[in-house]
């Protein structure tokens, strides 16, 4: 027996509308290259949008047409989060850090028909334009100035055949015109960040990005709700800017954007200014940041909660943020493949029984699967791993914002027969249903017989005073199978004399004596290297390692 309910199918453009209806006054706030700031409505926000989508159906883009941005986050990125699916086409999200190859690569794998780029990355698709020959359009915004304005023609000149973004809004009419009719056409395209390889696009639907949205905005989850103000630190590129853009326009949230301008004091001065209430970054915004708002220059006694994903937020700067402004994080894991959110950590009830020490230890975990999500762990053998806190297995998830398969790949297989999502993570999950991440698969240690997580020996080298980051890697060791190799970045504040003797001292009081680094293993570095999504690149590492002659093989 069937419900006797409606079929309402789950597409971008009710998101719009709804926007359109409730919320017409609410404000989407940029940061310019200038430091100027722009400012319009929602309602504003509509009427572009419609302009826009008109725009490109006058450049011929038809629905399934590929449509890429090439952009930081600003309000003209957010049009394009919804006029391209809105309109039928496939947004593609092109991650600005990619290497001209890579860059080249997914735009000809994607078949994109028009690039929209902002005016400041224009040179990085211009190196690689004459050798992308699905592009037909490159349409130019200008994010130098917070005044919107069209490109002289003499500019124009200078861009080779390029159009400008605000002229086509502007000879562009306000036709309303919704052609989507499934949820399960497909909405906008991402490409993982090729840290294990070929970069792999994932394309997501209508349904599973509605679906997702409606996940944040749960309570239990990042709870986003028309009270809150947003601050969109994460980039826009990185899988749907954690589909924070699409949940704010569900809820009717005041959303700003901060263009360029992503870490330090800019970002103080916006959670300042614009009263922001929730944020979200990887760790190391929110390790610049803490340098910054010590100052107490800043008030930010509006923030309440941040979400930190990426990678592990160590357990240092969950206590830091609470201990030093009240601001409570919220910690999640996810991937490209889970759009991205998978687990997101909430304390439950009982827990506020137990003792700060307690608490904070089982916020630095991932937290239990978010709404609609499922995650199991299995050994080698595809057998379940217990739910004990300490077995570890790879981690699997399924649920309806989950990739079934990579676009236009059919080769690589991310599903198991019976429908489960292979993350690649080495996990473990405790009684209480809360996952805790160890590793990569490929980036455990493995050191006299025992594996070792190179994230729980990040976290804890992060949690000293003097380190600002450190990164984990082995090497071929004939004694003891790899040995362990950590890089640290120490802080500029406070200025701590640290020693390699002081780092390895520091980790035996969290690690057994035969895990930690030998002194020659710690190497004190300026910088470490990081993918395009912020994370560090142990591909890069492993490299800078073989350069390095290994220390003679001992018994120690």
């Amino acid at each position: 027996m069937n419900g006797l309910m409606m079929q309402s199918q789950l597409t971008i453009d009710r998101l719009l509308l709804r926007a359109r209806d409730l919320h017409a006054s609410t404000e989407l706030v940029s940061r310019m290259g200038d430091l100027g700031i722009h400012r319009y409505t929602y309602g504003d926000f509509y009427r572009r949008v419609l302009r826009l989508m008109n725009a490109l159906r006058g450049l011929g883009v038809m629905p399934g047409d590929r449509v890429a941005s090439f952009a930081w986050n600003s309000y003209r990125h957010m049009e394009l989060y919804f006029a391209v699916p809105a309109m039928g086409a496939v947004l593609h999200t092109i991650n600005i850090k990619l290497a001209v190859d890579q860059l080249e690569y997914v735009v000809g794998h994607a078949d994109d028909r028009v690039v929209v780029v902002d005016r400041s990355l224009l040179p990085v698709i211009a190196a690689a334009r004459a050798r992308l020959p699905s592009l037909q359009h490159l349409v130019v915004m200008d994010d130098r100035t917070a005044v919107p304005s069209a490109h002289t023609d003499h500019e124009v000149d200078e861009l080779r055949d390029t159009l400008d973004y605000e002229r086509l809004l502007a000879n562009a009419t306000e036709t309303e015109h919704f052609p989507v009719t499934s949820e399960e056409h497909a909405a906008t395209l991402c490409y993982t960040s090729g840290t294990t390889g070929v970069l792999k696009g994932v394309l997501y639907s209508h349904r599973s990005i509605v679906l997702h949205a409606l996940g944040l905005c749960m309570a239990d989850s990042l709870a986003i709700s028309v009270t809150d103000a947003a601050l969109q630190i994460v980039p826009m590129f990185h899988v749907n800017g954690w589909g924070i853009p699409y949940a704010a326009c569900l809820s009717g949230t005041k959303l700003v954007f901060p263009g360029q301008h992503v870490t330090g004091a800019p970002v103080a001065e916006l959670l300042q200014a614009e009263r922001i209430t929730v944020a979200a970054g990887v760790p190391s915004v929110w390790y610049v940041l803490h340098r910054v708002l010590r100052s107490g220059t800043y008030d930010i006694s509006r923030l309440q909660r941040i979400l930190i994903g990426g990678s592990a937020a160590p357990r240092a700067l969950i206590e830091t943020y609470a201990r030093d402004f009240g601001v409570r994080t919220v910690h999640a894991w996810g991937m490209t493949e889970v759009s991205p959110i998978g687990t997101i950590n909430r304390l439950k009830p009982y827990m506020a029984e137990w003792p700060a020490d307690r608490q904070y230890a089982q916020l630095a975990k991932q937290g239990p699967p978010a709404g609609l999500v499922e995650m199991k762990l299995v050994d080698d053998d595809g057998g379940a791993v217990p739910h004990d806190g300490t077995s570890v297995g790879e981690l699997l998830v399924r649920g309806a914002w989950i990739a079934r398969g990579y676009y236009r790949d059919d080769v690589s297989a991310p599903v198991t027969a019976d429908g489960w999502l292979r993350t690649g993570d080495v996990a473990t999950v405790d009684e209480h249903g809360y996952m805790a991440i160890a590793d990569r698969k490929k980036d455990l240690i493995k050191t006299r017989g025992e594996w070792l997580s190179s994230v729980a020996m990040e976290n804890a080298a992060m949690g000293h005073e003097a380190i600002l980051e450190a990164a984990v890697v082995g090497r071929p060791d004939d004694v003891r199978g790899e040995a362990v190799v950590i890089f640290v970045v120490l802080a500029a504040e406070p200025r701590v004399a640290l020693e390699a003797s002081g780092v390895a001292a520091y980790l035996r009081e969290h690690f057994q004596s035969w895990q930690v680094p030998k002194q020659q293993d710690i190497h004190f570095v300026d910088a470490l290297p990081k993918t395009s999504v912020g994370k560090f690149d142990k591909r890069a590492l492993r490299a800078r390692l073989a350069a390095i002659p290994a220390p003679l093989p001992d018994e120690q």
